[in-house]
């Protein structure tokens, strides 16, 4: 198979999971942040599960891709798109895990104004995901032409 079949796959991988990154932090994060604290963190809670089910193999993939279309290319913009689309999960198992546990453990009944605040720190952080899933995606359009 043409490397450029892989790399048309990466980017597909990369521009799913940023789409879906984009979606998150431009339109279900604030209007999560309209919601009072404890129905915000239902819906984080509810949403994360589901989320991470999506987005943490999109990621795997689109790296994997990437690497296969490396080797059948030797076009190092592959490999660099490879390692910015695999860069949110070290990021997000190093950085934004701490305040996802916490968010998971917090109780209904315990929500308050620590946990709002969690809850926006988790869309900062979440937007970095965001941007470096665009970066990826644009390195895969770039590697494409």
């Amino acid at each position: 198979m043409s490397g450029h079949l892989y790399g048309h796959l990466a980017l597909a991988a990369a521009a799913l999971f940023t789409g879906a990154a984009f979606y998150v932090s431009l339109c279900e994060q604030p209007a999560r942040l309209l919601l009072d604290t404890r129905s915000a963190l239902i819906e984080w809670q509810r949403s994360y599960k589901y989320g991470t089910l999506m987005q943490a193999p999109l990621t795997v993939l689109g790296a994997a891709l990437g690497v296969i279309a490396y080797f059948l290319t030797w076009d190092w913009r592959w490999i660099v798109g490879a390692l910015f689309i695999l860069a949110p999960l070290p990021f997000t198992l190093f950085i934004i895990m701490p305040t996802n546990n916490l968010l998971r453990a917090t109780s209904l009944e315990a929500a308050d104004e620590n946990t709002r605040g969690l809850i926006v720190q988790w869309g900062r952080l979440h937007l970095v995901r965001t941007v470096l899933g665009v970066i990826a995606t644009l390195e895969f359009i770039w590697a494409l032409n």
